[in-house]
């Protein structure tokens, strides 16, 4: 009868043995994933800070432009058809409007040109 109680002790260390192993191998694997991750992001080019200013200028353009664009057609459609409606506010809302699409799609095309499939620089 203790030599049926030592097999089952053997068993039981072997099986913790096991599991500390599978843990162990989790682990690796983790620092592994993390180590590649961080190798990755070292290789991508990095982009400085007059790159950040480019794209801020570009934004601010982006929206700028076609409200200064809608705002001085509307007045001038103010002054050239008279009108219950207001041309320039309605414009200026226009132009604010095409602008921040015009913005958004220039950023949404910069962030998939860095991360993403179809980079087409």
């Amino acid at each position: 009868m203790a030599a049926g109680a030592a097999g089952g002790r053997d068993a039981a260390v072997m099986t913790g043995g096991n599991e500390a192993d599978q843990r162990r191998d989790k682990v690796t694997a983790k620092i592994s994933q993390d180590a590649a991750r961080k190798q990755r992001a070292r290789s991508h080019e990095r982009h400085g800070v007059w790159f950040g200013l480019g794209m801020f200028g570009l934004v601010g353009w982006a929206v700028a432009l076609p409200t200064l664009l809608g705002t001085v057609l509307g007045i001038w459609l103010d002054a050239k058809i008279p009108s219950p409606i207001s041309w320039t506010i309605t414009l200026l809302f226009v132009g604010v409007v095409l602008g921040c699409l015009n913005a958004w799609w220039w950023v949404n095309r910069e962030s998939q040109g860095r991360t993403g499939p179809g980079n087409e620089r």
